[in-house]
């Protein structure tokens, strides 16, 4: 019986991350992978990472993360916003590796078909402090660079051709919502993306702050509404198992070397996401 493993925030070009890439391995043939973003910043690294567990895993699915959609001045391509994804689900279908934009997958070795769901949705800044609650979003990235939070996106991660990435992510959800909707009534489903689509495993964070760049209300109720099995995200760079009303939630993060080796387990490739019934 197959497996179905998950991994997120590999950040291979981070100098002690490229060997880990060795133990993202399946154990049987037939092993699925999901990937939930951040495999690099370099649009060729992230393409190149997706090949080789490509060509380990029966199956891969790939969301974007925050820094695949950054455009940095070592980047070859230097494609921005929606025609930098467009690029990097292209790239991803030349390899088959499985994208948002792409039907969606069925698990079928459990009690009920479950259909695995990559979703690209960004964030849209409305989880806020209490100190920003209500206040416009110019304050509340006032009140969070005061307090030494600036999420590096604000200098990478272009939204074109939409004015804004809140605007980005309304299409997103859009997008998604229809997509989600019309998923089978009798199938569960595998929830996956980059940022984590409720609030609570945001609540660990040092600084509360960046919370601002971590998710939307606009999915608070996806894991009930959609009817999860589990949810699969990464971004936090906190991996661990989390319920709320019920459904596990999932972070599935390697995170950086100074992040990894402080941690009594060291790095951790992947996880096991279900297991065969």
């Amino acid at each position: 019986m197959p497996h179905l493993f998950a991994t997120s925030d590999l950040h291979v070009t981070h100098e002690g991350n490229g060997p880990i890439l060795d133990a993202v391995v399946p154990e049987t043939p037939e092993d699925w992978l999901l990937v939930a973003g951040d495999v690099a910043e370099l649009a060729e690294a992230t393409i190149g990472t997706l090949k080789t567990l490509r060509s380990r895993f029966a199956k891969v699915v790939w969301v974007p993360g925050n820094h695949e959609l950054w455009t940095t001045k070592n980047d070859a391509c230097q494609l921005r916003g929606q025609a930098r994804y467009e690029y990097l689900v292209e790239q991803c279908r030349e390899i088959g590796v499985l994208t948002p934009e792409d039907e969606f997958p069925v698990w079928r070795h459990g009690p009920r078909p479950l259909t695995i769901a990559p979703l690209f949705l960004l964030y849209d800044y409305s989880w806020r402090t209490p100190q920003a609650a209500g206040k416009p979003l110019e304050e509340a990235l006032r009140q969070a660079r005061e307090a030494g939070v600036v999420c590096t996106d604000e200098y990478f991660l272009h939204p074109d051709p939409y004015p804004s990435r809140q605007a980005w992510c309304a299409d997103r959800l859009k997008i998604s919502t229809e997509r989600l909707d019309a998923i089978p009534a009798d199938h569960g489903t595998i929830l996956m993306s980059h940022w984590p689509l409720h609030r609570h495993p945001t609540a660990p964070l040092y600084w509360p702050e960046f919370a601002l760049w971590c998710g939307t209300t606009k999915t608070e109720d996806w894991h009930l509404r959609y009817r999860a099995e589990v949810a699969v995200y990464g971004h936090l760079h906190i991996p661990r198992s989390t319920e709320a009303d019920g459904v596990r939630f999932e972070e599935v993060s390697l995170g950086y070397p100074r992040e990894w080796r402080k941690r009594a387990r060291g790095a951790v490739p992947m996880r096991r996401i279900l297991w065969p019934s």
